[in-house]
């Protein structure tokens, strides 16, 4: 049963979501013009991912998407956020336009507005078109270009029917899983290219909100950040700075440009010979103001300080004996409520939108059901610490759980189930999961008392 307080304790007009990605769902990766992307490309080299899955049919979306759209309005959601894949739309990255690809997308918003959900779109997920690549990617200044052709394409297409447009997915991944750790495409390990990444995937986020206001003025326009809820390990003088030098090269990079219009000087100062270019007008064109803020939580992280190491000197302290997920995540709520804060605290913020939180857990189905206790109270949870940074006074409008059904979950392949519905990656049933069910009772005991 929904728990009455939760859902007194959400604004009225709090709007419940669902996310997904397309390449973690939607399959066809040769279908009506598409090229391959980086993913494509990296799923394939041996050892990168988890029994060498790749994303080629994953939940078969690309086909299934009628009922899909069905199943979202049968949870009783406000929202649907989705990922438009670039190279189904543009596949070389720049150039051509794919029109069948163009065209599904045209179709799902449609039938998503048939059925009273609102649509957010967001126009980078990690798919990157290999050709793009092949230019450079993220660490040429050609691939922001490219990006705002590509946003210039989606916006005049769909943007007079979407509730919102997310220009980047992440880009923390992108830079840093992508470029520095070498654990997601294109597997590189290098801080100069690590640092150009951030600086073109932020550049590459101001021009494509510039694009999309042109093309579609009346869209609000957002980024999505996975900003880290930072905690040093100990309160000692050594650990507080090293968290606010780890908060700076990770946080930081991406979020100071956007709301300041500027580089952290801590990674300015440490690291100035690895910075790429920074142009005339590069700063002003990310900060443009935004219209909201989408936060990804799952986990924080706790840091202290390692002098032997390379800026930030800082590494990550993991406590034994707390709750985890599959993912081997610290289950801490009050994580989401504390980055909420401290982010609103250090910059003035738009209004904010939690745009994933989830866990992945072991699930199967039961005579025809899906117990998911854990996931559901770590939903539960969460939706808890967001009322309490809405009664601290941060702007939170709505939350979208990660995710809609288990999917291709990128380095981890198929090994790890995110969703609130489960899929049979045999037959392509899709199952709501018990967490599932409580959350279209919530969104539905909140929605009662709209006027």
């Amino acid at each position: 049963m929904t728990r009455p307080d939760l859902a007194a304790r959400l604004p009225a007009d709090f709007v419940f979501g669902v996310a997904t990605a397309a390449y973690q769902i939607e399959g066809s990766v040769d279908a009506d013009g598409r090229a391959p992307s980086i993913w494509d490309a990296f799923s394939r080299i041996p050892g990168r991912v988890v029994n060498g899955d790749t994303g080629d049919v994953a939940c078969d979306h690309y086909r299934r998407w009628r009922g899909d759209v069905d199943l979202i309005a049968s949870l009783g959601v406000d929202a649907y956020r989705f990922s438009v894949a670039w190279p189904r739309v543009v596949p070389d990255g720049r150039g051509a336009v794919a029109e069948a690809g163009l065209a599904f997308y045209d179709r799902l918003v449609d039938a998503l507005l048939e059925k009273g959900v609102r649509p957010y779109a967001t126009l980078y997920h990690w798919d990157l078109p290999i050709a793009q690549f092949g230019r450079g990617g993220w660490c040429a200044r050609d691939t922001a270009h490219a990006f705002a052709d590509y946003a210039d394409v989606v916006a005049r297409r769909l943007g007079d029917r979407l509730a919102g447009v997310m220009t980047l997915n992440e880009p923390w991944c992108a830079a840093f899983l992508g470029h520095l750790y070498g654990v997601h495409a294109p597997g590189e390990r290098s801080l100069p290219a690590t640092l150009a990444a951030v600086h073109t995937l932020n550049l590459a986020h101001g021009l494509a909100t510039a694009a999309v206001r042109a093309a579609a003025p009346g869209v609000p326009v957002g980024i999505v950040l996975n900003a880290k809820s930072i905690y040093p390990s100990s309160d000692t003088e050594a650990d507080r700075a090293a968290a606010e030098r780890y908060d700076a090269f990770h946080n930081g990079v991406f979020a100071e440009p956007i709301f300041a219009g500027r580089y952290p000087a801590a990674v300015v100062e440490a690291l100035g010979p690895a910075m790429p270019e920074i142009r005339d007008g590069d700063l002003a064109a990310i900060a443009a103001p935004l219209d909201f803020l989408g936060i990804n939580y799952y986990t924080p992280d706790r840091v202290h300080a390692d002098p032997t190491l390379a800026f930030p000197a800082a590494a990550q302290w993991h406590p034994p004996k707390v709750p985890r997920t599959a993912m081997g995540w610290e289950i801490a709520p009050e994580g989401l409520t504390h980055l909420l804060a401290d982010m609103a605290r250090r910059w003035r913020l738009p209004p904010v939108y939690v745009t994933e939180n989830g866990a992945a857990f072991d699930d199967a189905v039961v005579d025809g059901r899906v117990d998911d206790p854990d996931r559901l109270a770590y939903v539960e949870a969460h939706l808890h610490t967001l009322a309490d940074a809405i009664d601290a006074g941060v702007d939170v409008r709505g939350y979208f759980a990660w995710s809609l059904m288990d999917n291709y979950e990128w380095a981890e392949g198929y090994a790890k189930r995110f969703g609130i519905v489960h899929v049979d990656y045999d037959t392509q049933v899709r199952t709501p999961k018990a967490s599932a069910l409580w959350f279209r009772d919530l969104a539905n005991a909140v929605r009662a008392r709209r006027g």
